[in-house]
């Protein structure tokens, strides 16, 4: 299984309810259209155990049966959707995009 892990910033001009609400009601559904796509998560960030704030809003988790998967959804014209879609609630600029290959150590 490989997994792509999104690290999200928002813009600058927008909310943190705003941010969310445009990840929930526009870029997810975009997301979950992307061919290949096994499992979808979105862990949001919270402010660190000193109470500072994170470097991130929010960590995307998409996972795929392989990079081969990966590449072909982001290539389809769904992928080109969920791209053209950043500038409209990310800072692209802070945009982090990791593909891995995931390794459970202590199962669920």
């Amino acid at each position: 299984m490989t997994k792509v892990i999104v690290l999200l910033s928002r813009r600058a001009d927008l909310s943190r309810e705003e941010f969310r609400r445009h990840l929930e009601e526009e870029h997810l559904p975009l997301v979950q259209r992307l061919p290949g796509l096994r499992r979808l998560a979105v862990n949001y960030v919270m402010p660190g155990p000193d109470g500072a704030q994170p470097a991130y809003d929010a960590v995307g988790e998409d996972w795929f049966d392989s990079p081969e998967a990966v590449q072909a959804g982001l290539a389809s014209p769904e992928g080109q959707a969920v791209n053209a879609d950043v500038p409209n609630f990310l800072d692209a600029g802070r945009l982090v995009f990791l593909v891995a290959e995931e390794s459970v150590v202590v199962p669920g």
